[in-house]
């Protein structure tokens, strides 16, 4: 069908004849933008033709533009991911240790010990290449998300119609597209046959925008170039021919990925503090190994070998080696299970940073409703309003009273509901107003049953199907159609028969209510045709008030018998009888409500951002559970300064017709006032807000692919109750972080006081035994197996903690609060001390019982292991866990000491430099773990008291 004939709609005359002088006298100019010339001076400065392109000229354009595809965002190399893995200071400082260590070895007349060396780089290069698969499989899982078969487009080629790859789309092909087809690339339209576009993901406009042919003023802003389809959008409704005049990275949506694809990558709190520990930590080793090689070097004239075995063994003591592959692997399991949970996290940090989220601020489309309309409530000409549950009638009651006002049952819901289990008898004035709306539409039928057009229409066939009547349309059916227009507000078709009283032809109206009721005189009542009084026409404007007081969207419906089929619009449309009303929402998404009641439960602020207008914004909110007394529009935060926006967004929840720019002022002004705030978005324009969001969260269904690019984290399933989900997980796992940082830094604590101390002390106590360049408490070999075998199994299984109870009932922790709070800080140096007198107590005591270094360094090295094993559920007390809760850390423990065993009793022992202990050295042993046990539980116990919340 030619559809090239078209009306422009919505527009004055004034303004349209500004709009074609403007295109006269810009057709010779190349500077014009496209949306101001006439749709023939587009095709002349593209050297095009309505035919479209030849073969070889699409293939000569081809070859000089390149694909119609978007540039893919920079990646990181495997090698830079991989080199990134062996900077961070603590791994340099090992680096420095293993040097020293081999360096030792390589002094002429020591023997060739390069164990310890070896053990430290052996470490390092697998702690290396576990995080970088975990980095490496992040990087990768966005990439499978965007994945998909690439979509055809239908192109004009040498006059005839074609499907084409969309990458192969090039600059002057004629496009040829329909509702449900994506826009391959920007498009100066030719012809339109009730075009509307769906532009919310570059715009923000969440209605589907009318197209014209007619040029539009040259400073038209983006959303006001009518005459253009962008790439990136989606034809809604009608039909329409354009042709191309940009592709690619020359789009409206390349340039703004351009802009953003270099999206600057923030460092979570997280990982600003684990380097700001890391920095600590090495410069405190340097100053203690500085301190001691002075007092062993001047004060005691030690031989310099060993004094650097003794920094040797100090580094390696203070570092954590095994945190950062914990630390990696907590993420990733948290990763895996918000994965599993529809949230695909971009960033692995930003788990963490979930559990810090004390705001956020949420679309409503998709996100908080289904992004469905449905028709949830119909109005009969006999006074009746009837609730729709999936198409069927389940309430039913009368929408106004006796003097003209909508009823209290009507108003609020209280109406008798059928049975169920009964067999409803069938409502002929229901089926008629349903069967309206389904055949005077659209919309086409799909594979399976699904309907693709403008959602409204969308929402008429489904509810018509869903109440049991054929929600298709047979195109034959249909004898005339005068389409919907923005100045008629309504459409009309002819059909052959209609199951209502009166003869055929039948014309089926749709519309604005008001456009509807003014061409109505008569109403169906009871199967009849009735006057359509004054006070009838009160209760349609009184119903019509109260379906839009519920946010509803109302359509009216009616028909006209015996009609002439050639009659003009204005008499066809003429002398209708009312059939009714339907409203219809995008209603709250299941779990939405009680997901937000456990956020503001659990002290998240939840505010609604979106580009619906207040009324309907008020009113899903409160659906929800959004309070909505006050709603603030794009337009007043526009119009207030930061100070007055700063007041303002702390006291609303509720933010309508806002655009992008108003969102990323909005996250602006709640972060200058401490919060850590989480944002959802979809559209290219929303990719700032997301960008400089401390948690930005794309939609991974309706999202674009520059706003997942921008984000931390994508929900596959665009649901507001996954965000709770995460959030939820985030705290969990903040407090697994905590558990094992605890854990592993206490240790550490204790092992290297037992190293400074006990080389001081034995010097002064032992100065025979302390002169031999051996003489070490605890040998750097030791320490590696305590701080990678020992305390890294138990670590990793306490990332994999299950969440305490409380998780959802306690207030967020404040954003300048890290891992490191004081009474972490208090537990970390309180065991610290206590492993250190315990320890270097049964260490002199077995030298100076067995006069034998290695069965006292034996002796040390065993009581370490059972007490840093036994912390593993002293660090859990603190979250209420019950001791079996966790059966990985059971097994992890069980494992550490059996392999610790196996070490003391096979002939490992002589790799390590121990020896198997008796009966009696396991009994000193124990009479150093009993007093430490207990000062660990004094030590719970007393920092519950102290730093109770």
């Amino acid at each position: 069908m030619d559809i090239r004939p078209l009306v422009s709609f919505g527009r004055t005359v004034h303004e349209q004849a500004t709009a074609h002088r403007e295109a006269e006298e810009a057709s010779g100019r190349e500077d014009v933008p496209w949306h101001a010339l006439e749709g023939e001076a587009a095709l002349e400065r593209l050297r095009a033709s309505r035919d479209g392109l030849d073969d070889d000229d699409a293939a000569r354009r081809l070859d000089e533009e390149g694909p119609n595809e978007l540039a893919d965002e920079e990646g990181v190399s495997p090698l830079s991911l991989l080199v990134s893995q062996f900077t961070g200071p603590l791994i340099l400082l090992l680096f420095v240790a293993a040097g020293l260590s081999l360096a030792v070895g390589l002094l002429p007349g020591r023997d060739p010990g390069y164990t310890d060396a070896a053990l430290i780089l052996l470490i390092l290069f697998g702690n290396g290449l576990f995080g970088f698969v975990q980095d490496y499989r992040a990087e990768q899982a966005l990439a499978a998300l965007r994945e998909m078969a690439t979509p055809d487009a239908t192109v004009r080629r040498g006059g005839s119609i074609r499907a084409v790859p969309a990458t192969e789309v090039v600059p002057g092909d004629v496009v040829v597209l329909e509702a449900g087809d994506a826009v391959p690339a920007d498009a100066r339209i030719l012809t339109a046959a009730d075009c509307r576009a769906d532009e919310s993901t570059l715009t923000g406009e969440s209605v589907p925008v009318d197209k014209v042919v007619d040029p539009v003023e040259s400073d038209a802003a983006l959303a006001d170039r009518r005459s253009v389809l962008h790439a990136g959008t989606t034809v809604v409704r009608g039909r329409a021919e354009a042709v191309v005049v940009a592709t690619a990275m020359d789009t409206e949506l390349g340039g703004i990925a351009d802009q953003l694809g270099q999206a600057r990558q923030r460092e979570t709190p997280f990982e600003i503090e684990v380097d700001r520990l890391g920095r600590r930590i090495g410069v405190g080793i340097v100053a203690l190994i500085l301190l001691i090689a002075a007092v062993q070097l001047f004060l005691t004239a030690t031989d310099p070998v060993v004094v650097l075995l003794v920094a040797v063994t100090l580094a390696v003591a203070a570092v954590p080696e095994g945190l950062p592959a914990v630390v990696t692997l907590t993420l990733a399991l948290g990763s895996r299970t918000l994965m599993e949970r529809n949230a695909l996290v971009r960033n692995l940090a930003v788990v963490e940073s979930l559990g810090a989220v004390d705001y956020i601020v949420t679309d409503k489309t998709g996100t908080l409703t289904e992004n469905r309309m449905t028709v949830t409530r119909a109005w009969l000409p006999d006074d009746r309003t009837v609730e729709l549950d999936g198409g069927a009638a389940s309430a039913v009651s009368p929408p106004v009273s006796e003097n003209g006002g909508v009823s209290a049952a009507a108003e609020h819901g209280d109406a008798s509901v059928s049975d169920p289990n009964s067999e409803p008898d069938p409502d002929p004035a229901l089926a008629a107003l349903l069967s309206c709306g389904a055949r005077c539409n659209d919309t086409k039928e799909l594979d399976g049953g699904d309907h693709r057009g403008d959602p409204t229409e969308v929402a008429l066939v489904t509810a018509a199907a869903d109440a049991g009547l054929d929600g298709s349309r047979d195109p034959d059916d249909r004898l005339r159609e005068v389409p919907f227009t923005s100045e008629r507000k309504r459409m009309s078709v002819v059909v052959d028969d209609f199951d209502a009283p009166g003869d055929g032809p039948v014309a089926l109206v749709k519309g604005a209510p008001e456009e509807i009721v003014a061409r109505c005189d008569r109403v169906l009542v009871d199967g009849e045709i009735e006057a359509f009084t004054d006070e009838r026409r009160e209760r349609v404007e009184a119903t019509v008030a109260a379906f839009a007081d519920d946010a509803l969207r109302v359509l009216g419906f009616a028909y006209a018998p015996a009609v002439d089929s050639d009659a003009d619009d204005e008499t066809l449309e003429s002398g209708l009888v009312l059939l009714g009303l339907q409203g219809m929402t995008d209603p709250a998404r299941e779990g939405v409500a009680e997901a937000v009641t456990d956020c503001r439960d659990a002290g998240v602020q939840v505010t609604m951002a979106t580009g619906d207008t207040p009324r309907t914004a008020r009113a899903i909110a409160r659906e929800v559970g959004i309070d909505a007394d006050s709603v603030v529009t794009g337009t007043e935060v526009a119009a207030m300064d930061d100070e007055e926006l700063g007041r303002v967004v702390e006291e609303t929840n509720v933010f309508a017709r806002v655009a992008p720019e108003h969102k990323v002022r909005i996250l602006r002004a709640l972060q200058d006032a401490g919060y850590t705030v989480a944002m959802t978005g979809d559209g290219v324009n929303d990719a700032p807000a997301l960008g400089n969001a401390d948690v930005g969260i794309a939609m991974g269904d309706r999202g674009t692919q520059v706003a997942q690019g921008a984000s931390d984290v994508v929900l596959r399933d665009d649901n507001f109750v996954t965000i709770r989900d995460a959030i939820a997980e985030g705290r969990g796992i903040f407090d697994n972080i905590r558990k094992f940082v605890n854990y592993l830094l206490s240790a550490n604590a204790g092992e290297v006081f037992v190293v400074f101390l006990g080389t001081l002390l034995g010097a002064a106590l032992f100065p025979e035994v302390f002169a031999s360049e051996s003489a070490l408490v605890i040998t750097p070999v030791a320490l590696l197996w305590l701080n990678l075998v020992t305390d890294g199994f138990p670590a990793l299984a306490l990332g994999a903690d299950p969440k305490s109870d409380d998780v959802m009932r306690r207030p967020p922790r404040p954003r300048d609060e890290g891992v490191l709070d004081r009474r972490t800080v208090a537990s970390i140096l309180g065991i610290g001390v206590a492993l250190t007198a315990a320890g270097l107590g049964v260490f002199f005591y077995a030298l100076s019982r067995s006069d034998d270094l290695v069965v006292a360094q034996t002796v040390l090295f065993t009581f370490l292991v059972t007490a840093e094993l036994v912390r593993t559920q002293s660090v859990r007390l603190r979250y209420r866990l019950s001791p079996l809760s966790n059966p990985w850390l059971l097994g992890a423990v069980g494992l550490s000491l059996a392999l610790h065993l196996v070490l003391l009793y096979t002939p490992v022992a002589d790799l390590f430099g121990v020896v198997p202990l008796g009966l009696t050295e396991w009994g000193w042993v124990a009479g150093a773990f009993v007093p430490f046990l207990v000062a660990n539980l004094c030590l719970v116990w007393l920092n519950d008291r102290l730093f109770a919340p």
